[in-house]
């Protein structure tokens, strides 16, 4: 892919109900960041802009996004995205679920090169995502995902960036991986999805969870339970747009201008004031990435 720019998937709509863009939310005081989400994929009724998403996302208090990759094209278009927008920086890699691919095509290896060579580029500032998924891929795919990753956390550490984990249905897996090869300095559980006993042993290692929108589904109990036990300077907030909508709006389309909903949700769970949440986000998110603008 010659121009970056170009590049742009599209979610399927099979089987949605509804797929107009909700209303905006009330606007936060204090501004955060959305420190997970995949903007080079079209949804809604009406697909938005790079630009427009920005835009939507600032009036309602987001003011900035780490844009997240997962093969060699989307991480292309989120190193070039971030290099052409202030509010934008990066996350480079190869998704668990397409190292076995990669594998079997003999490419894994020019496609982690691809990703080293992206990570040098000064804002991307995560390698992400990588990790492991023993939901989606079959076992004889398992061993790609492990050289994969464990390849992704050295390019973490070569280049001094942080790094945004998928974990799916691998909690101990990914945890003894990390205690094995040893973690990156910064080391995301992105979309955490465990409970509260591996909520407090990730933030007992200095690992960050971020949550997503799914935290307000009705069936993610572990979610809040995890919520609650985490340390305050060890939590960011995304919403892996276009998915994981929160309530009220669940199954249409997502993006970083809902991120209020679930700030709120947070807020509530957590009793905390929502500005001082916010502030919080906001720190960790920079403590994290660096600044979005020099």
């Amino acid at each position: 892919m010659s121009d970056p720019s170009q590049y742009v998937r599209e979610r399927t709509q099979e089987g949605r109900k509804d797929v107009r863009w909700p209303a905006a939310p009330e606007p936060l005081t204090v501004p955060v960041y959305d420190n997970h989400c995949h903007l080079e994929i079209a949804d809604g009724d009406e697909p938005l802009s790079l630009e427009a998403q920005l835009a939507r996302a600032a009036g309602v208090g987001i003011i900035g996004v780490v844009q997240a990759g997962g093969d060699i094209d989307s991480s292309r278009w989120s190193a070039w995205a971030a290099a052409s927008h202030p509010r934008v920086l990066a996350a480079v890699a190869i998704h668990p679920n397409e190292a076995p691919a990669y594998k079997a095509a003999a490419r894994l290896d020019e496609a982690i090169a691809v990703i080293d060579d992206l990570a040098a580029q000064p804002r991307v500032r995560a390698i992400g995502e990588t990790g492991l998924d023993f939901f989606r891929t079959e076992a004889d795919g398992i061993p790609a995902q492990f050289e994969s990753f464990e390849a992704h956390i050295a390019l973490a550490k070569k280049h001094g960036i942080a790094m945004q984990i998928h974990d799916r249905d691998a909690h101990d897996a990914v945890l003894e991986t990390l205690a094995r090869v040893g973690a990156p300095e910064r080391t995301v559980f992105h979309c955490f999805s465990g409970d509260d006993a591996m909520a407090r042993v990730a933030a007992d290692a200095g690992y960050y969870l971020s949550f997503a929108g799914n935290v307000t589904f009705k069936n993610a109990q572990n979610l809040r339970d995890a919520l609650a036990v985490t340390p305050l300077k060890r939590i960011l907030v995304e919403t892996d747009a276009p998915f994981l909508t929160p309530v009220p709006h669940r199954g249409r389309p997502n993006a970083p201008y809902l991120i209020p909903v679930t700030v709120r949700f947070m807020a509530a769970e957590l009793a905390l004031d929502v500005d001082a949440l916010c502030a919080q986000l906001a720190a960790n998110t920079l403590e994290v990435y660096g600044p979005f603008q020099d």
